[in-house]
């Protein structure tokens, strides 16, 4: 409990309205990357929700609206809908036609819809993620593709079970191609797996599954080790640090906070300790944490237990614009690319590239565009735990300085700062740094807990 205490979340917030104030720049003088730079995709939060359709009437374009009335619907979806496979298949094509060589793919799960437990079944849920397998295994036949199973990835939703299931049987058959006899093996036990990259034969790509921690599982109560994945973990990892291998590791729930609570964990309280303290435990064998779940574009640092951080943590935007009625904001739909240094597997960079959802319903087409480069957009030098540990004491220097009000007020910026923000530049086991993109414009809402 103690280290859950010690979790930070604060918060600064900056919503940008200016027409026309476009992301910092980086000024020159910058290090040159290393010659060989490594790639890959990370594609999150897909929710097909295959009952959308354009009608008169918008409380019936899709099932995931609820009844509410879509907003502004088009070809390529609604802030109210989870996504056409139009948008889906754009998010694809866009990456297959982008030009940037990529070594593989991690794609951290949810691809069915946000519908009421009755609307769904087993089968439902396994064809949609059968159809999303089979759409990226069409489009990119030749590209290894590394799942990890969502909390909507079953039926009844987030009841992932800690022996094998039909759901479990049924994307290790699917994912035959990409994964290895050992693999598959484990991932019909308890959906999570460890498998080496073809291109890198020293990196090892272990996909849990955290859904067996998330709170609504009652099939996980109680339990403290659900389906000994924990155990496996620490085996799994022990084994890349005696052969000198680095991991990078993909689920769908994060751990941490969330980046919209300062006291509430994605996943229970017991489980979210005993990860963090695997992940110290071997962080200098994880060279990076990709998640999704959140809909957000969030980092995280994780520190030791002096306070010297450790690892980097990224959870990735969503496909779906989806969002309840509730909610004031949505996010565009996002993908992004990973760059790395192939000699170690340090990360390097990010490239964050979104779908404006109005400008592309307006329009009949979709544009995908860059948002942001993150080591130009905040001028830091890679994404290594320091680096981005530093960037977010500057933010907060900036803004209790006043410098970074001063700079936007005259710009209708949102900003405030809870009193709780001050932990987050004392050392702490983690810190997290937000960030979601307002559906009608380039520029994202910026959160830096």
């Amino acid at each position: 409990m103690a280290l859950l205490r010690a979790l930070v979340c604060g918060l600064l917030t900056a919503w940008l309205y200016c027409s026309g104030l476009g992301l910092p720049v980086a000024p020159a003088g910058r290090r040159n990357p290393p010659p060989a730079v490594g790639q890959f995709w990370h594609v999150t939060d897909l929710h097909l929700d295959p009952t959308y359709h354009i009608t008169d009437d918008h409380t019936k374009v899709c099932a995931s609206s609820k009844g509410a009335n879509a907003s502004n619907p088009g070809p390529f979806g609604d802030v109210l809908c989870d996504s056409p496979y139009q948008l889906i298949l754009s998010a694809f094509d866009f990456i297959k036609t982008s030009g940037q060589e990529a070594s593989f793919m991690i794609w951290t799960g949810d691809s069915p819809p946000h519908v009421p437990v009755p609307e769904l079944s087993t089968d439902t849920v396994i064809n949609v993620i059968t159809n999303m397998t089979t759409t990226i295994q069409s489009l990119f036949p030749n590209l290894q593709v590394f799942p990890a199973l969502g909390n909507h990835d079953y039926w009844p939703q987030d009841q992932l079970p800690v022996v094998t299931s039909k759901v479990y049987n049924a994307v290790a058959n699917l994912w035959k191609p990409w994964l290895d006899e050992e693999a598959i093996s484990t991932l019909r036990r308890g959906g999570f797996y460890s498998q080496k990259v073809t291109t890198n034969p020293n990196l090892r790509i272990i996909s849990l599954n955290t859904n067996l921690y998330y709170g609504p599982n009652i099939k996980t109560l109680n339990k403290t080790d659900p389906a000994n994945q924990f155990e496996w973990l620490e085996s799994t990892l022990n084994s890349s640090q005696q052969n000198k291998e680095k991991v990078y590791i993909i689920a769908h729930v994060p751990v941490g906070y969330l980046p919209y609570s300062k006291s509430i964990t994605a996943i229970r309280e017991y489980y979210n300790e005993k990860l963090i303290d695997i992940f110290r435990k071997y962080s200098d064998v994880i060279a990076g944490q990709f998640y999704g779940h959140t809909h957000r574009d969030s980092i995280m640092v994780l520190s030791d237990k002096k306070g010297s951080p450790v690892n980097s943590l990224f959870v990735a935007p969503a496909v779906t614009p989806v969002k309840s009625v509730s909610e004031k904001q949505t996010n565009n739909p996002g993908v992004r690319l990973f760059q790395y240094d192939p000699r170690d597997y340090k990360l390097l960079d990010v490239l964050q590239y979104y779908l404006n959802l109005t400008e592309a319903n307006l329009k009949g087409e979709s544009i995908w565009k860059l948002e942001y480069i993150l080591t130009q957009t905040y001028d830091i030098e890679d994404l290594q735990p320091e680096s981005l540990y530093g960037l977010a004491k500057q933010f907060a220097i900036l803004d209790s300085s006043g410098v970074h009000v001063q700079i936007l007020q005259d710009c209708y910026i949102d900003i405030h700062m809870p009193w709780w923000f001050a932990a987050s530049i004392a050392p702490s086991p983690m810190l997290d740094i937000s960030n979601s993109i307002p559906p009608q414009s380039p520029y994202p809402l910026l959160s830096f807990p």
